[in-house]
């Protein structure tokens, strides 16, 4: 599946520092998104966990963090934030599917990749 281009997914002033979860209505439907923001940076990736294709948070924008690790809340899974590498866990070695983003026009888009 690929993401669509040029969809608005939040005013980059309302962006907190760290995880949170966003919703974006795609031409196939909804997709929800982590986005980490660190000082002026953001990266995103697809709320699914690689293992088992549920999301990772508990509740809707609700995640478990320990360590700075963001743990699935279905199978226990832990990645690391910055590759989205599971680091212990029924998928280790695998990875959170990334998603271009960029911060354009003080709000966050999904971007062309590369």
């Amino acid at each position: 599946m690929t993401l669509p281009t040029d969809i608005r997914i939040c005013d980059w002033t309302a962006l907190p520092e760290g995880l949170s979860a966003h919703e974006v209505e795609t031409p196939d439907g909804p997709e929800s998104l982590i986005l980490l923001r660190e000082d002026q940076s953001v990266r995103a990736y697809l709320n699914v966990c690689p293992h088992a294709g549920r999301r990772l948070d508990w509740s809707p924008g609700r995640f478990m963090l320990e360590d700075g690790l963001l743990i699935c809340a279905a199978h226990g899974a832990c990645f690391e934030l910055k590759e989205g590498r599971c680091v212990s866990g029924p998928c280790r070695g695998e990875h959170l599917r990334s998603v271009a983003v960029e911060r354009a026009d003080e709000a966050v888009w999904l971007s062309t990749p590369g």
